[in-house]
């Protein structure tokens, strides 16, 4: 990118701490404990590419927003289906990379609504085998708020999640808590392997 990005972070009205800059995935995951990130940006143009965001992605709780150059949408969707919660691309104006920051933070996907859909088939088709494989937890074992959740997210799935609360009814502090509730329930990481759960197994198991 042409504008530095610590000063654009740290000059974000006090928004955001650059608290570590890493020359690759490996040095990442060793200072991870040490800087305890809660959002990381990760250069995708690297010689690592996706493989190294994806072994980042096993070693951290921390939330990945990629950025790349390329305009290939094939890339941008691979590293989402690898663990980046969105994809930035270098050549967006930086109020683009602050909102998606933002998004991301607060537990949402940064994914354009053309790219949605193309994703979460690929999710299913990536995840057919390991869901057939293991035993998945049963759509059963949520509560009914929970199981109002899955539904309101799966009927807009690329709604942020202030505008699902409104819906709901709650706070987006509540929405977050049903969010990780069901993610841990159901085994999966994120809104886009959420939506390809649901798409593998329907709806109508929300009874």
């Amino acid at each position: 990118m042409s504008w530095g990005l610590e000063r654009l972070l740290e000059g974000d009205h006090g928004r955001w701490s650059v608290v570590g800059v890493v020359e690759s995935a490996a040095e990442g995951v060793l200072r991870m404990e040490q800087i305890a990130p809660d959002v990381i940006v990760f250069d995708l143009d690297g010689e690592e590419g996706t493989e190294s965001l994806a072994h980042l992605q096993a070693q951290t709780a921390a939330k990945i927003l990629a950025l790349t150059s390329s305009r290939d949408p094939a890339l941008q969707d691979s590293a989402v289906l690898v663990g980046a919660r969105g994809v930035v691309g270098k050549y967006e104006a930086p109020v683009v990379l602050l909102r998606a920051l933002e998004k991301i933070h607060n537990g949402e996907m940064w994914i354009e609504r053309s790219a949605t859909s193309r994703i979460f088939l690929e999710l299913s088709r990536h995840q057919d085998g390991r869901w057939r494989s293991s035993r998945r937890a049963s759509v059963s074992v949520l509560t009914p708020k929970e199981k109002l959740t899955v539904e309101a997210l799966a009927s807009d799935a690329a709604a942020p999640g202030k505008v699902i609360a409104q819906r709901l009814n709650i706070s987006e502090h509540t929405l977050r808590n049903h969010l990780t509730s069901i993610y841990r329930k159901l085994s999966v990481s994120n809104r886009a392997e959420l939506h390809a759960y649901v798409n593998r197994h329907g709806l109508d198991r929300l009874g």
